[in-house]
C-alpha cells in the first residue's frame, strides 16, 4: 500500500522542522499524531432512533471507516434519556486512514467553511491533544446536501504524543492546520 501524502510530509518536513525547533536529541522524541477521534452527539435521537443510524452512516462516509453508535451511560430524566439508549456516533482513525482524513480535512473540508477565519487555538487540553468543533457536516464533499435531513456538527480530536500544548500546536501547524492567530 502506498504511503499517503501527509505521512510522507510528516517524515520529510515535519520531523526535521520540529527537531530543529525543540532541539530533540532522538528522532523518537518528535511528537506525532497517534489517532483522530470523530464524535457526533445527536441530542434529538431520544425521540427518533433513526437519527443515530443516519449519524453513523454519515460518519462512516466522511471517515472511510465504519462508525459505531454511542450509548448513554446514565439516565437523565430532564432529557427523557434512559441508560443504554443510543445518543450519538463515533469513529477512531489510525494509520493510513488517519493521514488520509487529515489531508481531506485540511485541504478540502476546512476551506469550504463559510466565513472561515482559521480554527480556534484554544482547543488544547494541556496534555498535547487538540479538539476542533465543526458546525456543519456538509463541509465534507462526500456528504450530499440533497440527502441530509438536518445539519449537525461534530467534534474532531487529534491525539498526539506531544508533552505540551506548544509542541502539539507546532506539530499541527507544521501539517498546515490553519490556526486563527499565528502568534501564540
Amino acid at each position: 500500500m502506498a504511503t499517503t501524502r501527509f505521512k510522507e510530509k510528516y517524515q520529510n518536513e515535519v520531523v526535521p522542522a520540529l527537531r530543529e525547533k525543540f532541539q530533540y536529541k532522538n528522532i523518537m522524541q518528535v511528537p506525532k499524531i497517534t489517532k483522530i477521534s470523530i464524535n457526533k452527539g445527536i441530542g434529538t435521537a431520544v425521540s427518533d432512533k433513526k437519527l443515530v443510524d443516519i449519524g453513523v452512516e454519515e460518519l462512516t462516509i466522511i471517515s472511510g471507516q465504519k462508525a459505531v453508535a454511542t450509548i448513554a451511560k446514565k439516565s437523565v430524566s430532564n432529557f427523557k434519556l434512559r441508560e443504554g439508549m443510543p445518543i450519538g456516533a463515533r469513529v477512531t482513525l489510525r494509520g493510513e486512514k488517519m493521514y488520509e482524513f487529515l489531508d481531506r480535512l485540511l485541504t478540502v473540508a476546512l476551506p469550504r467553511v463559510r466565513d472561515f477565519r482559521g480554527v480556534n487555538e484554544k482547543g488544547f487540553d494541556g496534555r498535547g491533544n487538540y479538539t476542533l468543533g465543526v458546525k456543519e457536516q456538509i463541509i465534507f464533499p462526500e456528504i450530499s446536501i440533497d440527502k441530509i435531513k438536518a445539519i449537525s456538527g461534530m467534534d474532531i480530536t487529534f491525539v498526539t504524543t506531544a508533552n505540551t500544548d506548544e509542541e502539539s500546536y507546532e506539530l499541527l501547524r507544521a501539517f498546515g492546520m490553519p490556526f486563527s492567530n499565528i502568534k501564540k
